[in-house]
């Protein structure tokens, strides 16, 4: 019960849909004594109330179920309904069955809890066992993880990037992407197949029949599609879709509705609620829960631009597709006369009060849509899965790790870039003001030498003279004191002075 333990293994696998088969280990034929975790939750309440006298209890519920039994059960109601045995080597080899698991699952006990069937008084969740309570413990494991589905439905006019943006929302949320073209194509092809069984001779009573009902359906569709200028009656598609929406990667993981359904009529054919309550006194719902999406988004977009849009698109891209021009006027003329009254596919879902989200189209500069994704992946919110497998979280790492060492790559590279930079331009501001420097010490020395002219022809003519013959009289007498005897020279000669 709740997150699973031992057959957690089984049921990650089962719910992914990946594997063709469940693994069964060994031959399967050991009987695995099972019990749910509330029913032992309450065992262990009810002896510690009741503390019996009994030393050993066996905590057990009343199936007697192999590993064969339990696999194909959870394989039949989460996963594809095969199975395949493999030995006990190749088990201890998957990465994922621990020796503790394998251990586990591989006892072979029949055991009886006699003492909680008289002693234990409890209200049993799974008394019967893991596979006769097989929906209920499904249920209590997808919730326990978080693994609901999400449904999203993407409409709007030709050209407006359906498919582009449905595309990048199934990467993201990892859900799988349903175009009306692929849906048809996969349900003829399984009436084929069931129809082609007919011819094998071993086949079964069983299977005969089932084979001549797909060869009826198929002949049917035929004289409908000849009848109705090469297309598929609405009845058809909305039972291919039905049955697509029912299955079980769809069921289990979710899905992208791209570009159906197209009308008010289809959507309430294919999302009505066709089943009457199990309790009389409930209500009953006006749409199934299983397959109403839980989020509608409406690409909105003017003519001009969508006639753009496709005008600019390369003659290759074109070629072959229904955005050539006669076929892409055609389409967006059906889209606006189906969209101009009360009963648009877009009111059908504002009825039910699941609001489509109108997003503007001729807004997005991007190349591929990312910005209209981004906004979708606001609205609905996060994954709801496992999130990403060992081989993909390695490649994210992977990923991670190139953009980080580009960006570092690239910020060494500016970082050294900043540097020469700066050193030029340091070296710059030197060389200026060194230059500066040099031109004021000339600009100095030009006014100082300009400034000493005068100053030199004054010395000259007053002061050099008697100077130079007092000078020349101290060196003659050499006196003891020759600055007072220069001075008394200078007064005495000085021709100022009469």
């Amino acid at each position: 019960g709740w997150l699973e333990d031992i057959f957690h293994y089984f049921f990650k696998v089962a719910w992914h849909g990946e594997s063709a088969a469940l693994n069964i280990i060994g031959t399967g034929e050991n009987i695995v004594p099972t019990i749910h975790a509330k029913d032992l939750s309450n065992i262990v309440v009810s002896v510690a109330d009741s503390k019996p006298k009994t030393r050993y209890i066996l905590a057990v519920d009343d199936s007697m179920n192999s590993m064969t039994d339990i696999i194909t059960s959870i394989s039949k109601s989460l996963g594809t309904g095969n199975v395949m045995n493999i030995s006990r080597e190749e088990a201890l080899l998957l990465p994922e069955i621990t020796q503790r698991i394998f251990d586990i699952i591989s006892v072979n006990l029949r055991m009886e809890g006699t003492w909680i069937k008289e002693g234990a008084k409890f209200e049993w969740t799974s008394e019967t066992g893991i596979i006769e309570n097989m929906p209920a413990v499904i249920d209590e494991y997808k919730r326990s993880r978080g693994l609901l589905p999400i449904r999203i439905c993407v409409l709007g006019p030709p050209a407006s990037g359906k498919s582009l943006v449905a595309s990048q929302l199934c990467q993201h949320y990892k859900l799988h992407h349903l175009k009306i073209a692929d849906v048809i194509q996969e349900a003829i092809e399984k009436l084929e197949k069931q129809a082609s069984r007919a011819e094998a001779e071993d086949g079964e009573e069983g299977d005969d029949e089932a084979a001549q009902q797909a060869q009826e359906t198929l002949d049917l569709l035929n004289e409908s599609k000849q009848e109705n200028n090469d297309r598929y009656e609405d009845q058809y598609i909305i039972q291919f879709f039905t049955e697509k929406l029912l299955s079980m990667p769809c069921q289990n993981q979710g899905f992208v509705l791209d570009g159906f359904p197209k009308t008010y009529s289809q959507a309430k054919d294919l999302f009505g609620n066709k089943e009457e309550p199990e309790d009389e006194d409930a209500p009953k719902l006006e749409y199934n829960t299983k397959l109403m999406p839980e989020a509608v988004i409406s690409l909105d977009g003017d003519d001009e631009f969508l006639k753009k849009r496709v005008m600019n698109l390369p003659e290759l891209v074109v070629a072959g597709t229904h955005n050539t021009e006669d076929l892409f006027l055609k389409r967006l003329t059906e889209f606006r006369m189906v969209n101009t009254d009360d009963q648009t596919v877009l009111n059908y879902f504002d009825e039910l009060e699941v609001h489509p989200e109108h997003l503007d189209i001729t807004a997005d500069t991007s190349s591929n849509m990312s910005q209209v994704v981004q906004k979708v992946v606001k609205v609905v919110g996060a994954p709801r899965n496992y999130g990403p497998t060992e081989e993909e979280r390695l490649e994210l790492e992977r990923i991670e790790m190139e953009k980080r060492m580009k960006k570092e790559a690239q910020e060494k590279l500016e970082l050294q870039r900043k540097e020469e930079e700066e050193k030029k331009e340091t070296k710059r501001r030197k060389d200026e003001w060194a230059a500066r420097v040099k031109e004021v010490k000339e600009q100095e020395e030009e006014v100082l030498q300009a400034q000493s002219y005068p100053l030199r022809n004054y010395l000259m003519k007053h002061v050099m003279p008697t100077l130079n013959q007092g000078l020349i009289e101290v060196c003659k007498v050499r006196p003891e004191d020759a600055i007072d005897y220069l001075a008394e020279y200078l007064f005495e000669h000085n021709p100022q002075v009469d």
